[in-house]
């Protein structure tokens, strides 16, 4: 039986990641910041969205990307390096998106623990019925044993008669 992962990319997360990578492209946008707003919208890390895309779905949209170079040229956008204090609005963003990922983070981690604790629950009765079958099953290898040896005393005092 194969399990679905419980982080699986959904087609529907991979199109918004496609869509929101093109069009931070197309503004003169990182990909980065690109990684960072699919991860707010759909409760991920940024991480996660920028290895989904250039390990699978970037592959699909070389035409689309392309598209999107040619037309920052056109409108003579180009990214603009600024290292000047960020507006209020970015510095909210970035508390937000901190937010959501720590809370994220919060929720994945205490999934694991359950998920580990019912584990856990589900081996210990495992091995519990595991043992009760050792013990049944070494009470009729004793039982065997005592009687071989009545046996063996039986054959020993017939032969000696």
């Amino acid at each position: 039986m194969e399990a679905t992962r419980q982080d699986a990319w959904t087609k529907d997360e991979d199109i918004i990641l496609a869509e929101t990578v093109i069009r931070y492209i197309r503004e003169g946008q990182t990909q980065l910041e690109a990684f960072k707003d699919v991860a707010k919208q759909l409760s991920r890390t940024s991480a996660a969205c920028g290895f989904r895309w250039n390990a699978t779905i970037r592959k699909s949209y070389q035409d689309a990307i392309q598209h999107a170079k040619e037309e920052r040229k056109r409108a003579g956008r180009k990214q603009v390096f600024n290292d000047a204090e960020p507006s209020e609005n970015a510095k909210r963003d970035t508390i937000d998106t901190a937010i959501s990922l720590l809370e994220k983070m919060k929720r994945d981690y205490v999934m694991e623990n359950q998920l580990t604790h019912q584990e856990q629950e589900k081996m210990i009765a495992h091995l519990k019925q595991e043992n009760e079958a050792l013990k049944t099953q070494n009470q009729r290898y004793e039982a065997a044993w005592k009687e071989m040896g009545e046996l063996w005393n039986w054959v020993t005092n017939e032969q000696s008669t």
